[in-house]
């Protein structure tokens, strides 16, 4: 199993950046704090054993897992040698299973740390830092009591990168740090396993709405083409909603409705052809394998499907990507719509 170790000063980013790594990777985000501020809320104060007890549960059961691997955060003071023994043990047990370890180390200024240790996504999952004058003033101490930042050559190991994300914004950082490890995306089954499918009723349409104007509006503002589900109205949904042999669903993780999708035929007594028209995942929840998920969700739903249909933009390769990476095939067809726009038409016929 393999492992990334995110290091650097206090509020330099460690733990958004893991976040946003985590949601384009097969790695899940173990940072610092996890296990610090149980402790600290059940017992007032910060006991060291204590929260080494609990990481080495978490390092023990989740090297059980399936996962590529971890995002392991941590404040590591180089003038101290029990950092180095404590990294090199955590570390060791990643790399006896056969895994890679990364280092990324975020370096960043210490005034645009100092405005990322006030926060909303830091506050939320760090109540220790709520009282932000103490959380301030301890950081400053943290950092000249220790040294938080690496001397040039000083990290031995083969797959290391320095990040300065001064004004770097996580997810772009994320993407860096996937790129440079060319690290694998999320894993499809996994995702595949996290959706459900939930029925749209008829008071919720005006949501479902809201949700595709939001979703298409981008591709809107570059094409402006008068048939774009961003200008649809509502009441032609309802009008779809209505068909007897159609059917929206929202498309939900862990409780979050993140897209829809639509699936059937406008014949009632067709069942063996269907049509997947519209599928959407809403901006922030793109590019986390969910829209191939939910294919795939739709496939195995209806399997006296025989044959998919469905269309899209010639010019966007990443939508076709993604169909073709389902298996639907180019019939031919083409559709020219502007001259900025191409529709493509796609078909999979199930085995």
């Amino acid at each position: 199993m393999d492992l990334i170790v995110i290091f650097g000063s206090g509020a330099v980013g460690k733990m958004t950046v893991g976040q946003e790594l985590m949601k384009i990777t097969d790695f899940r985000l173990f940072h610092n704090h996890m296990a610090i501020e149980p402790v600290i809320e059940l017992f007032g104060r910060f006991d060291h054993p204590l929260v080494e007890k609990i990481r080495e549960d978490c390092f023990e059961a989740f090297l059980k897992t399936d996962f590529q691997g971890m995002i392991f955060t941590y404040m590591w003071a180089f003038d101290l040698p029990s950092d180095w023994e404590y990294m090199k043990n955590v570390t060791s047990r990643f790399e006896r299973t056969g895994g890679t370890v990364y280092y990324v180390e975020l370096v960043a200024d210490r005034t645009v740390r100092l405005i990322r240790n006030k926060t909303e996504n830091r506050l939320l999952h760090k109540a220790s830092k709520r009282d932000t004058v103490v959380s301030d003033d301890r950081m400053i101490r943290e950092e000249t009591k220790y040294r938080l930042v690496s001397r040039e050559g000083e990290i031995p190991f083969p797959n290391y990168l320095r990040i300065d994300n001064t004004n770097l914004a996580p997810d772009a950082v994320a993407k860096m740090i996937r790129e440079h490890f060319n690290l694998p995306g999320v894993n499809p089954k996994r995702a595949i396993e996290q959706i459900y499918f939930d029925p749209v009723r008829d008071d919720e349409l005006e949501q479902l709405h809201a949700m595709q104007v939001e979703s298409f509006m981008p591709l809107y503002e570059i094409y402006h083409d008068e048939g774009s589900p961003a200008i649809e109205s509502i009441e032609r949904i309802r009008r779809r909603a209505a068909v007897p042999n159609r059917n929206y669903y929202f498309i939900c993780v862990s409780g979050a409705r993140v897209g829809v999708i639509n699936i059937g035929h406008n014949d009632p007594n067709e069942h063996e052809v269907s049509f997947i028209s519209p599928i959407f995942i809403l901006p922030r929840y793109q590019n986390r394998g969910y829209g191939y998920a939910a294919i795939q969700k739709a496939f195995a739903m209806h399997p006296e499907v025989k044959t998919w249909k469905l269309d899209t933009i010639k010019q966007e390769p990443r939508n076709c990507h993604l169909y073709e990476k389902c298996g639907f095939v180019r019939t031919g067809e083409e559709e020219v719509v502007n001259d900025k726009m191409i529709l493509v038409f796609y078909e999979k016929h199930m085995d």
